[in-house]
């Protein structure tokens, strides 16, 4: 008996290469419109609750959409406590850890990536041995010796330690060193530059992306730190913005304000928002081109 001819059925769409990365591209759009969603929940929410009346703020079921909106609420928390105050202190703080941090962590790294001395790797190492303790066990000597210098209730504590390096940056920045052709180091030292000129004028130009992403952590950190000026800085005057949030939580002269609480911290937000759409660009470079893989 003969058999009958196989029919064989055209490829469906979606089982083709441009169906299947069309389903991959849409599922991918998904996944990251709902953690966009997820993400965005909680900021919709700060800004709702520095929109509401005092008396709508713990309602049951919660009101999502204020009615009327208050927009004064903004008006009464930069007025109610000298907010410009708090953000000069913040300005002056954060640009000179900047500065500081850029400074040494560069400097720093160029030694340990490009220049030979007896017990370099080793030192490197024990560099990076100090990334495994906590910050929280040198906290009480640390204290102890700015007590002792006389800078408790100043901004040395916060600044000073920054013109020393940071290990974790003194890491990403050697390791980005590290990949720079050591043919441009050698023309300029037959050109008859010395090290900290090579550093200066051939190094740090080339090494943008990744100064653009050191410089974004440490401003972040800087910014956001609320334990230092806490423990550092007795008098309120000298507060920073983080700080200075916790006075709406609960002062004795206020009580807690919520509404209050969330305006100043959507005014808060602003400048780390700004910092990093600005250096996006060059944040993500970094990451990419600081040896990471390597």
């Amino acid at each position: 008996m003969s058999e009958s001819p196989r029919v064989i059925s055209a490829p469906t769409f979606w089982s083709t290469r441009r169906g299947q990365n069309l389903r991959a591209n849409a599922l991918t759009v998904i996944i990251l419109t709902l953690g966009a969603v997820v993400i965005m929940v909680p900021f919709y929410w700060m800004l709702s609750t520095a929109l509401k009346q005092p008396s709508d703020i713990y309602l049951l079921p919660p009101q999502w959409i204020p009615a009327p909106p208050r927009p004064s609420n903004f008006t009464e928390a930069l007025t109610l406590v000298p907010f410009h105050r708090y953000a000069w202190n913040t300005a002056v703080v954060v640009a000179l850890v900047l500065m500081g941090t850029l400074l040494s962590c560069s400097f720093s790294a160029y030694g340990f990536a490009r220049l030979r001395a007896p017990g370099r790797d080793l030192i490197f190492l024990a560099l990076l041995a100090t990334l495994m303790l906590p910050a929280t066990v040198t906290l009480v000597p640390t204290y102890i010796a700015f007590n002792k210098l006389g800078w408790i209730n100043s901004f040395r504590p916060l600044i000073v330690p920054a013109f020393f390096g940071s290990p974790f940056f003194i890491f990403l920045l050697r390791q980005f060193y590290m990949t720079l052709p050591s043919e441009l180091e050698e023309s300029a030292r037959i050109d008859g530059a010395s090290s900290y000129r090579i550093w200066w004028s051939l190094i740090l130009p080339l090494s943008k992306p990744v100064l653009a992403t050191v410089a974004v952590f440490t401003f972040v950190a800087t910014y956001n730190d609320f334990f230092g000026p806490l423990i550092y800085l007795t008098d309120d005057s000298k507060w920073t913005i983080a700080v200075a949030l916790s006075y709406f939580q609960g002062s004795p002269r206020v009580g807690p304000q919520m509404h209050l609480l969330m305006a100043v911290t959507a005014v808060a937000t602003l400048p780390s928002l700004l910092v990093f759409l600005l250096a996006q660009r060059y944040f993500v470079r970094g990451i990419v081109m600081s040896g990471i893989k390597g």
